[in-house]
């Protein structure tokens, strides 16, 4: 009698066990690059292996502290033959090191996903299957394609579809049967649709978009957000510009929800340098459910982090904005100019979505 009690309480729609409506904390980062400095270095530092996890060291545990946490694996996999920009290859230890840190999903569908042609392309899909890291944006075949999408995932009890999208591959056409979602209007309209039929609650659609190097979003790219609201996506988080670009809460009232729309979190790590493309954002976001058992998009906010470069034997490295102090001296005036651009361009475009605060950040840090 007790335990059927039990059950019947679980069963009541927007209450977890402590009363207070059950939620999921989704974090989201932008490009993780892997130019040929970083790899020297990486090389370096590993002696006959590449050594990435001090890169990511500083912003674990704020990956960590999340549901679960997704970035864009801006580079193949591809075995040998290691290489940075302009066709990038990079080692197996960089994903781990990435799934180390506290990553649950990567972003495969980018205009470097082809960097090395088909064998890299399902090599990547193979490496992070092998770490249990899941994926979406590219596939071994068609009919994988059409088996595996919509990629639905239960996250503390809230049903959450993934789906990931690329305007083109640098003009590399796929040799051997991979394939690549790209951004096509009826395609991604079905596949939201197969997403909704098979009990997604939450829709989140990644898009990699955008012109390189500027901090605000295009016509483009505002058209498609719309498009993609429409459909019914409940989040639409943006890459490739290598900038941020702005955030905003819009909303839907045919579906009486409100859409995150995030166009650009910049670049996680790279060895980019201009004060714009040093640095990125990190974004979190709530999903709950409502007293009547309904999920939806519920908040987000967002700080800073910067890529610092090498020093005093160091490695690249990811520095959480809440941790400053840690910068390197001789890239802190780097740093203030990345931050204040940022600033700039949230403060005046940003629409309910916020910097976090610094003393809740730092208290995190502390736990």
């Amino acid at each position: 009698m007790i335990s059927l009690l039990i059950n019947l309480l679980s069963l009541v729609a927007g209450v977890d066990s402590v009363g207070a409506a059950p939620k999921a904390e989704l974090v989201f980062v932008g490009d993780a690059m892997q130019h040929q400095s970083q790899l020297d270095k990486a090389l370096q530092l590993g002696g006959d292996q590449y050594q990435f996890a001090d890169c990511f060291s500083l912003i674990s545990p704020a990956i960590r502290d999340a549901d679960y946490a997704v970035c864009n694996l801006e580079v193949p996999l591809g075995g040998s033959d290691f290489s940075g920009y302009p066709c990038f290859n990079a080692p197996d230890s960089y994903a781990i090191a990435l799934a180390d840190a506290g990553f649950d999903m990567m972003l495969t569908a980018n205009n470097h996903c082809l960097d090395r042609s088909d064998r890299a392309a399902r090599r990547t899909l193979n490496v992070l299957d092998s770490l249990g890291i899941d994926h979406v944006g590219t596939f071994r075949s068609t009919h994988e394609r059409d088996s595996l999408v919509p990629f639905i995932k239960d996250i503390n009890g809230f049903k959450i579809a993934f789906l990931n999208y690329t305007y083109g591959t640098n003009g590399i056409e796929p040799r051997d049967g991979v394939e690549v979602a790209l951004i096509d209007r009826d395609r991604i309209k079905h596949e939201i649709g197969l997403a909704k039929s098979g009990g997604a609650e939450i829709i989140v659609v990644a898009m990699h978009w955008g012109i390189e190097y500027i901090l605000v979003e295009n016509k483009v790219q505002k058209d498609l957000a719309q498009f993609l609201i429409d459909c019914g996506a409940d989040m639409i988080i943006g890459g490739h510009p290598h900038v941020i670009q702005p955030m905003e809460v819009v909303r839907n009232d045919k579906e009486e929800k409100d859409v995150l729309v995030v166009y650009s979190l910049g670049n996680f790590i790279s060895n980019m340098n201009t004060a714009d493309t040093r640095g990125g954002a990190i974004l979190w976001t709530t999903i709950v459910r409502d007293e009547n058992g309904k999920a939806g998009f519920h908040n987000a906010d967002y700080d800073l982090i910067y890529a610092a470069k090498p020093e005093n034997g160091s490695n690249f490295q990811v520095i959480p904005g809440w941790q400053e102090e840690l910068i390197p001296k001789n890239q802190f005036n780097k740093w203030k100019l990345f931050e204040r651009g940022a600033t700039k361009i949230f403060d005046k475009y940003n629409v309910n979505v916020n910097r976090r605060s610094q003393k809740l950040l730092l208290d995190d840090s502390g736990k």
